[in-house]
């Protein structure tokens, strides 16, 4: 007895849509702005500031391109995109509670 189509591209739509719902339940790595502030705000995490100043006081001179407060091995980190004077894309991981530079690159 032959499927009907209908039922085959209900059931198609159907599989296509389970990554996008197990991606929303997936807790996100990188915090929004909003959850930067709070935990700035709450002291789990010190301020972008105080992360580049721990950076240029390592020797990294470098202008900041971007920059992102994210979980990384239950803890928070700041994951810097730096630009050097050379001209070179290089990156930076800080440690968001304390300021020591996790590795650099």
């Amino acid at each position: 007895m032959p499927v009907p189509r209908s039922l085959l591209a209900a059931l198609l739509l159907g599989l296509l849509a389970v990554p996008a719902f197990a991606a929303d339940a997936a807790p996100r790595a990188c915090l929004s702005k909003a959850e930067q502030r709070a935990a700035v705000a709450d002291h789990k995490a010190i301020s972008l500031a105080q992360a580049v100043k721990s950076l240029r006081e390592h020797g990294r001179r470098a202008e900041l391109v971007r920059a992102r407060l994210c979980h990384r091995d239950n803890r928070l980190v700041y994951v810097l995109t730096l630009l050097a004077r050379s001209g070179k894309v290089t990156s930076a991981t800080v440690d968001a509670a304390s300021g020591d530079i996790i590795n650099g690159r």
